[in-house]
């Protein structure tokens, strides 16, 4: 199986992310129709059988654009959303620090949640039992889209390389609308790309 793991087009990035139920901004959109585009030129070569996409909104608009001709059936899946940041989720940058000064993903200790959010821990084991289970539920098919977040990407990024992942390691790189090849097989997964971006060159 190959799995495609793509992140969402730009969003508002005056507002907290997370759990935000905001919309692409007009650049995002214009990256996913690029993206839309390229996939669909490539479609024979990369024979795509379905998308799995995150249920909130910048990645359910970024599967809608993407799926435009390609016409793939699609599953939308709460198992793969960004961490939940609670009650920070969609708030406008400066209103989170007056109300929420220094909670950040970053500074968070490994069990400390967000308020009426998880914590990275619960986050971490929540993309990781999902991660495992999308595999074997989609065992039968050869070519899988994930549409997803980067922090969702960044830990099965460590996970596939065997890496330590805390909420304070260094970011992975993954830019929007980037798509990373994960290549499973019985006794072995690897990344053939990542963070690749053809379509905005």
């Amino acid at each position: 199986m190959n799995l495609y793991l793509i992140r969402h087009g730009d969003d508002d990035e005056n507002y907290r992310g997370g759990w935000s139920q905001l919309p692409l901004v007009e650049e995002g959109i214009k990256k996913c129709e690029k993206l839309e585009k390229y996939l669909y030129e490539n479609r024979e070569e990369l024979n795509l059988d379905k998308i799995i996409s995150s249920d909130l909104l910048r990645t359910r608009m970024t599967t809608e654009i993407i799926n435009k001709r390609l016409k793939l059936p699609v599953e939308y899946d709460e198992r793969i959303r960004e961490n939940n940041n609670g009650l920070l989720a969609g708030m406008e940058n400066s209103k989170a620090k007056e109300e929420f000064p220094n909670i950040y993903f970053s500074n968070l200790k490994y069990n400390e949640r967000f308020p009426e959010g998880e914590s990275p821990k619960e986050f971490y084991m929540r993309v990781k039992k999902a991660f495992f289970d999308i595999i074997k539920e989609n065992k039968d098919k050869e070519n899988v889209v994930l549409v997803t977040h980067g922090g969702v990407i960044a830990i099965i990024y460590h996970i596939v390389n065997k890496l330590k992942w805390t909420n304070r390691v260094k970011g992975v790189k993954i830019a929007k609308t980037s798509i990373s090849k994960l290549v499973v097989k019985k006794d072995e997964m690897f990344f053939e790309y990542q963070n690749y971006t053809p379509h905005l060159n």
